[in-house]
């Protein structure tokens, strides 16, 4: 089979593990490829994915080979695939609009993005050369607060006729008024959404700690989930205004599996601070408070420690595969089991185990 031809929008860090990882992979057998969800998904292995299109803003990369671009400041993730060969394909220069935060300005240059000199690409040039590189799908990795950028680019990918699998929490999938789900279903091209729930994360052990508490009858009272990092990531959303659909991905994310919704003022989850020097290492802080038998109170608190990026490529290896399956049955609109296990903030909210089942089901076709 041909290889899954993939976009890419946003060379940073997820960016950077998932290319590693499509090679690294290359060169395993199933029998020792560790720390894959799926070794084979209709067909196709991890390596069997390729970069034929790439946007970026960022000067360091606008221009450069997509495999160097991924290795380039200020992305500062794990190397863990050093020797990945020349693509051949060049980052070419994107749409800025709000996928840019001002206060980004304000920070060393190896820490945070530069705009590169070069006139934006407009929507017809940005809708041709998808369809000239022969991309299927496009994985958006824009920066957390990109509303006005996701937007556009999710028009392009209508226009250049791709799947499309919305990697950050701006609501396109989940978008409660369905204009989006509703085009994407008439143009016969699946969607994928809304924010990557990582692949053993702050979200998906958040949740399965709040369902465990359900499921054993004990009452959560509050909770919290705080989380540092160092990368571009955590320096974007130190700017407040860019957090508002983070925050409610992510705690939504939670609250649809808790036996009872828990007040406002009793749960609170998302970024707290960004640390330069974790780099792309992220440090999750958790707490829960609950009551036992004969209301006898308890708490629980964990310290997760992960690298941020791999851990987002592990879940998005498994979306690229699957929107392309989605494409190959002929398959339009939501695609509901990958959302709900592959998202925080899907459409529809299931519990882990339930979407586990639905995920199965899907990629055996039944």
């Amino acid at each position: 089979m041909d290889n899954i031809k993939i976009a890419i929008v946003g060379v940073g860090n997820c960016a950077c593990s998932l290319i590693q990882g499509i090679h690294y992979y290359r060169e395993k057998s199933p029998q020792n490829a560790t720390g894959l969800m799926h070794w084979e998904i209709g067909g196709y292995t991890p390596g069997d994915i390729e970069v034929v299109a790439a946007f970026d803003v960022d000067k360091r990369k606008v221009g450069t080979d997509v495999h160097e671009a991924i290795f380039s400041d200020p992305n500062c993730t794990a190397v863990f695939c050093p020797d990945v060969p020349k693509s051949g394909v060049a980052v070419q220069m994107g749409r800025v609009l709000d996928g840019f935060s001002e206060h980004m300005n304000h920070y060393d240059e190896k820490r945070t993005f530069v705009l590169a000199n070069e006139p934006e690409q407009t929507e017809e040039e940005i809708v041709k050369i998808l369809k000239d590189s022969g991309a299927e799908i496009l994985l958006n990795y824009l920066p957390v607060g990109s509303e006005e950028a996701t937007r556009f680019y999710a028009d392009c990918v209508l226009k250049a006729g791709l799947a499309f699998v919305n990697n950050i929490p701006v609501f396109i999938a989940s978008d409660p008024e369905g204009s989006w789900a509703r085009r994407f279903e008439e143009a016969g091209l699946p969607l994928i959404g809304d924010d990557i729930k990582a692949q053993l994360g702050a979200t998906i052990t958040h949740r399965a700690l709040t369902d465990l508490f359900a499921k054993r009858g004990v009452k959560l009272e509050r909770t919290y989930q705080l989380n540092t990092g160092g990368n571009t990531d955590f320096l974007n959303m130190l700017d407040q205004t860019r957090l508002a659909s983070k925050r409610v991905s992510k705690t939504e994310a939670v609250q649809a599996v808790a036996a009872r919704r828990l007040e406002d003022d009793n749960i609170h989850v998302g970024p707290s601070d960004y640390v330069p020097w974790q780099n792309d290492n992220k440090v999750c802080f958790i707490r829960m408070e609950g009551k036992l038998f004969g209301d006898v109170p308890m708490n629980l608190e964990l310290r997760l420690s992960v690298e941020d990026s791999p851990n987002s490529a592990g879940v998005a290896i498994d979306s690229i595969r699957c929107a392309k399956l989605a494409l190959s049955r002929g398959q339009g609109g939501i695609l509901k089991a990958p959302s709900a296990y592959f998202c925080k903030h899907p459409l529809q909210q299931f519990t882990d185990d339930e979407a586990f089942q639905m995920i199965e089901h899907f990629i055996h076709g039944d």
